[in-house]
């Protein structure tokens, strides 16, 4: 089954998600991993685009998963997959706002994750290095890329484990998130990151 919804469309959402509810008999998965990152120059600070971000990263995620959320509270079961990013583990000065939605996103989760465990709903937040997919096409070199099908792979496996809490897609990226968020703010200010 396939439909296509703009995240942006809080007002429509509610009647989509409860169509296709429907249509699936039943909900057990919820996954949002819709995400928007244009390029953005270095001196560039597009409202505009930023905004954007915000609207489809931070916004569309949770107009979509407080309604998977809801279900799973009132079936006392299921699981919320977000995808976030390594990009919101740091302040990164190659692309704030999508590392701040990113960030925003980390923090919904673990709220939704600590609300919900009590009613057996598991959270999981899945933090991708870099994916190979048209969202990336625009990054000069990715490093350490795996494709969109490995990371689909790894997100599944997650969210079929028993574990409740984060994970990092490929696992390899597990000890650079570690390493990023010990570096002092004084010399991550003078990395290129």
């Amino acid at each position: 089954m396939h439909r296509a919804h703009d995240v942006t469309d809080a007002a429509d959402a509610p009647g989509v998600f409860d169509e296709l509810v429907a249509e699936l008999g039943g909900l057990d998965l919820f996954i949002y991993a819709a995400g928007v990152m244009p390029d953005v120059g270095p001196e560039e600070y597009d409202t505009e685009k930023d905004l954007a971000m915000v609207d489809v990263n931070l916004g569309g995620c949770v107009t979509w998963t407080n309604l998977a959320a809801r279900l799973f509270h009132t079936q006392r079961s299921g699981t919320i997959v977000g995808i976030g990013s390594i990009a919101g583990d740091r302040g990164r000065k190659g692309a704030p706002v999508y590392g701040a939605t990113k960030a925003a996103l980390a923090t919904y989760f673990e709220s939704l994750r600590n609300r919900l465990a009590e009613r057996r709903v598991k959270v999981v937040t899945v933090k991708p290095g870099m994916i190979v997919t048209p969202m990336t096409a625009h990054l000069d070199e990715l490093m350490m890329p795996v494709s969109a099908e490995r990371a689909a792979a790894d997100i599944l496996k997650a969210a079929r484990g028993r574990a409740f809490d984060v994970r990092h897609v490929p696992l390899r990226w597990l000890p650079v998130s570690l390493i990023i968020r010990t570096i002092p703010s004084f010399l991550f200010r003078r990395m290129s990151i």
